[in-house]
């Protein structure tokens, strides 16, 4: 820190002025307890040597850290044995013992384990726990470091020494990273009286010859991996039989199988957690009742009957294993999709798995069909339920209500039906016509009605207008009600058929009760509602009554002969009335039975478009290029 100053001036520069601690005190008497402490300020004395605590790395191994944290975690392993005497005994003079020597970088500590040797007789485990040791006399002031370990050196910890042999590959590596040069690694001699005795083991016979089946690795490389398998046991043979659906579960640990049934919802048994519990499931069963001890893991004979009772090793385990009982059990391999096993008499069918169990036969075995088997039962033929014939009292609805249960209950309506086509607004649902009595009677031939169709409901209601002078006093002809269908049975089982709405048409005849209507016209609500529901109602769509016309192309001679006639300008084109009269049979023209030469459906439809001239015309003009052989298109761009 400076020039130093001349004589008593040694002291410039110094910090540390303690003294050492010489003196202290042991089971309360005053004594000198060290010689060895250095001087004032840790200086040494005369004769004093420095004595390092730790060991010494080189500089390129640090990294500015302390050891305990730079060689955390870090031990050099060395293989060592040592000669152990043995006295007072004449199989063997020495023994070999071998021993693991660790030394842990980090603290210069060091620790010596003895490897388990089996029926050795000695106590084995940590020969020397691990602590710093120090150096033999006349050293025994300071402690091993890494330099005094070596390969084929020879170290003594506590009067035994110790012969290094070898070391493990990272001891190796860093020895030469800190400059010690490896001697060539030995071999460990073997032990005299152990190789005697491993001799004498060779030429002798287990005493209990059975194999071991070592079950740990199935264990640890199966564990918590099961098969599941969905099956079914058809049991409708016997008396209150039925089919019963299970899961079988296949524990590929330790081969084990256990079954569960599924319950079916309100099915009158007893809900069981198990159907069979887990344990090996034989092939063979039920193989009957054994005597105990019959089936075993060891065969015992006894070697002196029942003469002796004293004698306590009066049995021999059979070597042969003669009178032993093989159960076959089964195996994973056993398992597939269609395959029926016994479970204790019971036929089990494997009907499906589930994808793990799919992926393992895939893997292991290469299974690549899966074909599933339904464990669902056929459904059962319908039974048909007869009823007693219609009793006359109420509807048959009614009547049948009765019938089925013991308390009679109403008929119920289709209120779903009732809300969607009940009237509401302008849109009444119901489809009125307007038509005559046909009959042989003079005085009923001029009579009109009004027929109405209730779509809520499909029920039916004439009505018959009043007219002065007629003879008849007009109004309701029928109530509102449900119209059978004629020719049918009266009293008989099955419902009786009504008239629904796709029967009525323009042009249809309707009985109502034993009276028979031609429906003449319907008004336009009635028209619109069959055009836009074409699909139940055939007759008014356009496209299959223009085919229908089109199909009448051969057979309008007549018709053409009559249109030709009617048009005089030869405009191709006639009006309504003239094409009415001319279809009706008029005293210009020549008289045409309707039913023949035009179909219902166009009558219909000219019936349809009456209040609206020019779609009249439009619809006369597909009439006439019929008979004219004229390209309807033309006549419809018109």
């Amino acid at each position: 820190r400076g020039v130093p100053l001349p004589p008593f001036a040694f002291l410039i520069g110094k910090e540390k002025f303690h003294k050492s601690q010489h003196w202290g005190f042991c089971n309360n008497v005053r004594m000198l307890v060290s010689e060895d402490k250095p001087g004032i300020g840790g200086e040494l004395l005369l004769g004093q040597k420095m004595k390092p605590k730790y060991s010494v790395f080189p500089k390129e191994m640090g990294t500015g850290l302390p050891s305990w944290v730079a060689f955390d975690k870090q031990v050099l392993s060395f293989d060592a044995y040592l000669e152990d005497e043995v006295p007072d005994k004449s199989q063997e003079n020495y023994r070999i013992r071998c021993y693991k020597i660790y030394f842990y970088l980090e603290d210069d500590t060091i620790q010596v384990n003895e490897p388990a040797l089996k029926n050795s007789g000695l106590p084995k485990g940590i020969f020397i726990r691990r602590h710093r040791i120090s150096l033999p006399p006349p050293d025994e002031d300071q402690f091993y470091t890494v330099y005094h370990f070596n390969i084929n050196v020879d170290i003594v910890l506590y009067g035994r020494t110790f012969k290094i042999y070898d070391c493990d590959t990272f001891t190796k590596n860093f020895l030469k990273k800190i400059g010690v040069k490896l001697n060539p690694p030995g071999q460990c001699p073997e032990d005299p009286y152990m190789k005697t005795r491993r001799e004498k083991l060779d030429c002798v016979e287990p005493l209990r010859p059975y194999e071991s089946f070592d079950t740990l690795k199935q264990f640890l490389e199966y564990d918590r991996k099961v098969l599941r398998f969905f099956c079914l046991w058809d049991d409708s043979g016997s008396l209150f039989g039925d089919r019963r659906e299970l899961i079988l579960h296949y524990f590929l640990s330790d081969d084990t199988i256990e079954i569960k049934e599924v319950m079916p919802h309100n099915s009158g048994r007893d809900a069981m957690s198990l159907f069979l519990q887990r344990r090996k499931l034989p092939k063979y069963g039920p193989p009957g009742v054994y005597q105990p001890g019959q089936i075993a893991d060891r065969t015992v004979l006894n070697v002196y009957g029942g003469l002796s009772r004293r004698r306590v090793y009066s049995y021999l385990l059979d070597k042969y294993k003669l009178g032993n009982l093989d159960q076959e059990f089964y195996k994973d391999s056993d398992l597939s999709i269609g395959t029926t096993i016994n479970v204790w008499g019971r036929k089990v069918l494997l009907c499906d798995c589930d994808e793990f169990t799919k992926t393992y036969y895939k893997t292991k075995y290469g299974i690549e069909n899966f074909t599933s088997i339904s464990c669902k039962a056929p459904p059962p033929p319908k039974i048909e339920r007869k009823f007693p014939p219609y009793t006359g009292f109420g509807s048959e609805e009614d009547s049948l209500r009765s019938c089925i249960g013991l308390v009679p209950t109403p008929h119920r309506r289709n209120f779903k039906k009732f809300m969607e086509k009940d009237s509401y607004g302008n849109i009444s649902n119901t489809l009125r016509f307007f038509a005559k009595l046909i009959t042989h009677k003079c005085a009923d031939v001029e009579r009109m009605f009004v027929i109405s169709y209730f779509l809520s409901d499909d029920t039916i209601s004439v009505f018959e207008p009043i007219e002065r002078n007629s003879g008849y006093t007009g109004g309701m002809f029928l109530k509102r009600t449900r119209v059978k269908k004629p020719g049918q049975e009266v009293f008989k089982s099955e419902f009786s058929e009504y008239v629904k709405a796709e029967e009525l048409y323009v042009g249809a005849k309707v009985d109502v009760n034993g009276y028979l209507f031609l429906l003449l016209n319907a008004d336009e609500y009635t028209l619109n509602y069959m055009e836009k529901n074409s699909d139940k109602f055939p007759r008014s769509n356009i496209k299959l009554a223009l085919q229908k016309v089109k199909e009448e192309e051969s057979k309008s001679r007549e018709l053409k002969q009559v249109f030709t006639a009617a048009d005089c300008k030869h405009t191709k084109m006639v009006d309504y009335n003239t094409f009415r009269k001319a279809e009706n049979g008029g005293a210009q023209s020549t008289p045409l039975k309707s039913e023949h030469h035009c179909p219902k459906n166009v009558i219909q439809l000219e019936e349809r478009v009456e209040p609206s001239p020019i779609i009249r015309e439009k619809v006369m003009c597909v009439n006439l290029c019929v008979c004219t052989l004229t390209p309807i298109s033309v006549f419809l761009k018109t």
